[in-house]
């Protein structure tokens, strides 16, 4: 189902999806929807999902105060190797194939947190995060955390629905190799009133899908995010996705439909600015550094044999780092 909107110099699709409410009794009809969803497009809204609208609107405040520090400010949280701390504008490139530059947005990566001599924060993505002074932004760390805390449970309760949409255990995913340990990485980003330009590969974000199991998107309330339920289509077609207040937006990422043999499907997607600012907040689950992803045992047969070779979470996600952030040395001069 969708409807039309003008949006700028033409009409553009809307899509209308799923809402499944995390506080249901009813845990056959969220399977239910959240099967539909993961089979339909990827996207399904979630709410009552236990984050109020008071915190939500407290993390995009501290958001806001982040990217409003000058960029020199913001330089010296750089990321790290092991993506923690400042992306700048340009950094990311999604799609390499239909952009002439990289995402037109800003963003601010934070992880589960270790200390330096953890044995584990030896590994990618794992480790320190990369934290503002508190003279600086006062309160913004432990916002942070505390988001990112509350954001973790929501991400897991999804996790129990999908296991059980799967024909699973209810806690299959829980187990410590996978989002019992999980990599966990919320990022924000702002999008500075750059105005997209599909046809000539300018965008706030190049179509993608994400990597890992699950994504929890918050946004305020400018539109700019567009799905293509069928990337194969000639042309594309790409429908937005309007914001909800209180609402996340949730999609399956690589590693879902790999768990799922293709069954449910990462989707596409891409961000388009209209000339407003926009912010969001994306929080990304994926299962532990060591936890090999294959085909689940209730996502074959003899007639659908695996489609995906086993590979473990650390060398998907590094290589999909890689291929989208730029190299570090690009900011060397700054740094000096």
């Amino acid at each position: 189902m969708a409807t039309q909107i003008t949006n700028g110099d033409g009409v553009a699709r809307v899509s209308a999806l799923n809402c499944i409410d995390l506080s249901s009794s009813d845990t056959h009809q969220s399977v239910s929807l959240l099967k539909q969803a993961c089979l339909d497009c990827g996207f399904f809204y979630l709410v009552n999902h236990g984050i109020s609208e008071e915190f939500m609107a407290e993390v995009f405040d501290q958001s806001r105060r982040l990217f409003e520090l000058p960029l020199s400010a913001k330089m010296e949280l750089l990321r790290n190797k092991n993506y923690r701390g400042y992306t700048p504008s340009l950094d990311e490139h999604l799609d390499h194939e239909n952009q002439v530059h990289g995402d037109y947005k800003e963003g601010y990566y934070i992880g589960v947190e270790l200390q330096e001599d953890d044995p584990e924060a030896k590994k990618p993505f794992y480790g320190p995060n990369v934290w503002p002074a508190p003279d600086v932004l006062p309160g913004w760390r432990e916002t942070m955390e505390e988001y990112h805390r509350q954001c973790l449970e929501v991400a897991k309760s999804v996790g129990r629905l999908v296991a059980l949409a799967l024909d699973l255990d209810i806690h299959f995913f829980d187990k410590p190799e996978m989002l019992g340990e999980a990599i966990a990485t919320l990022r924000l980003l702002h999008y500075d009133g750059q105005v997209s330009d599909p046809e000539n590969g300018i965008f706030g974000a190049g179509a993608h899908s994400d990597f890992g199991f699950i994504t929890l998107l918050a946004t305020n309330d400018v539109a700019g995010l567009q799905i293509c339920k069928d990337k194969d289509a000639k042309p594309q077609i790409w429908e937005f996705i309007p914001p909800i207040k209180g609402a996340f937006i949730v999609n399956i990422g690589d590693m879902l439909e790999r768990w799922s043999n293709g069954i449910f499907k990462s989707t596409l997607h891409r961000v388009v600015g209209n000339g407003q600012d926009r912010y969001s907040i994306a929080y990304f689950i994926e299962p532990s550094h060591d936890c090999l992803v294959e085909c689940l045992p209730t996502c074959k047969s003899e007639n659908n044999p695996p489609k995906f070779p086993p590979i473990l979470c650390r060398t998907y996600l590094s290589q999909r780092y890689y291929d989208t952030h730029a190299d570090l040395n690009v900011y060397t001069e700054h740094n000096k």
